[in-house]
């Protein structure tokens, strides 16, 4: 739940958006779909004098009023696991039978190395002339 921290009593404007910066309240122009661009700064409306305190959310309530929320910190808690069912009790142990050994597997084949291309000779040479 919200908890109010100062009452300012902001009566809102149709087409503005309202936020706090600080401590003080301001206003812009909201930015319509398919509208030109509003030439607009963000103006000042009213200065809130107060001091903030980590771990909470500030906002302008319906009221014009500037409130306060605990931040979540962390989302939404997750569901415990299910606890695992205990293993039924043993019966007596008796001696335990010596199990095959299990089938060995034949060994991967080695990838054959890429080929090379062979090597292309040198034309051969002519004998020099005699003089």
């Amino acid at each position: 739940m919200a908890e109010k921290v100062v009452k300012l009593g902001v009566k809102r404007e149709a087409g503005y958006l309202y936020f706090l910066r600080g401590s003080d309240v301001w206003k812009t122009p909201m930015k319509r779909a398919g509208a030109a661009a509003v030439a607009g700064k963000a103006e000042k409306v009213q200065a809130g004098n107060f001091g903030r305190e980590e771990g909470f959310l500030y906002f302008l309530d319906a009221q014009g009023d500037i409130s306060r929320a605990k931040r979540a910190v962390g989302g939404q808690k997750r569901k415990k696991p299910k606890t695992e069912k205990k293993a039924p009790a043993k019966k007596a142990a008796k001696p335990a039978a010596k199990k095959a050994a299990p089938a060995k597997k034949a060994p991967a084949k080695k990838a054959a190395p890429a080929k090379k291309a062979p090597a292309k000779k040198a034309p051969a040479k002519k004998p020099a002339k005699k003089k």
